[in-house]
């Protein structure tokens, strides 16, 4: 599976799990993906949750897709993002309607944007199940074509 075809597989299925690391107790829960391209993988949570506080503490995350009977693993850095623009633009997306809540009640300050770049993914099938995993580089701002199946 190439990148580009890793993008498509991470956007058709908004749904993820991100593991994080508290001390040495790994943590993982499901997650929704705002867009995953060549420049990252965007995702957004709240600064009151306990995955805000162990991704600023510890930003080496893992992230996992499922679509189509591939599973895509991507291991990287979650880096906050600042930027007006995309946190309005998250705000008013057909799929973000539940965080019009957020804006009614004032709370709207609480929501953080991070965004894991030059990461690298393997993906997994029943039919690559004992090959060698091979990573493949992902968002790091250029398209490869080349990639690996694993």
């Amino acid at each position: 599976m190439n990148e580009k075809e890793m993008y498509e597989l991470m956007n058709a299925n908004l749904g993820f799990y991100l593991a994080t690391v508290e001390g040495d107790q790994p943590h993982v829960r499901g997650m929704m993906l705002y867009r995953a391209d060549e420049n990252g993988i965007i995702f957004h949570t709240a600064s009151t949750k306990d995955v805000y506080a162990q991704m600023k503490a510890n930003p080496k995350v893992e992230l996992c897709f499922n679509g189509g009977g591939t599973q895509i693993r991507v291991t990287g850095i979650a880096e906050q993002v600042v930027d007006d623009d995309l946190r309005e633009e998250i705000f008013h997306h057909p799929t973000r309607q539940f965080l019009q809540a957020w804006k009614e009640n004032g709370i709207d300050h609480l929501l953080q944007i991070f965004v894991v770049k030059n990461c690298e993914a393997v993906t997994w099938t029943m039919a690559t199940n004992f090959e060698k995993k091979v990573p493949v580089a992902l968002c790091n701002g250029k398209t490869h074509t080349n990639g690996a199946t694993n």
